[in-house]
């Protein structure tokens, strides 16, 4: 199965190392010493945001009667 593909910006800083971001994740930015310290720390951002994202939503939901919620894989 193939997995959700986002894109990342990566820009290198005027000191050295680069600074990242998701523009899709409002607010979800790392920085690194290399292009590939940067990369790693993105991913790992990216899924601690979706982490809490997802977990702040599924209390709201159920604070609601009725609802169901359904877990899908993406």
């Amino acid at each position: 199965m193939d997995k959700m593909r986002l894109r990342i910006v990566l820009e290198p800083e005027d000191d050295g190392g680069y600074s990242v971001h998701c523009p899709a994740l409002k607010g979800c930015h790392s920085q690194g010493g290399t292009r590939e310290e940067a990369l790693k720390n993105i991913h790992e951002a990216i899924e601690l945001y979706l982490e809490v994202v997802n977990e702040k939503a599924v209390e709201e939901v159920k604070q609601r009667p009725g609802n169901n919620l359904i877990e899908l894989a993406v």
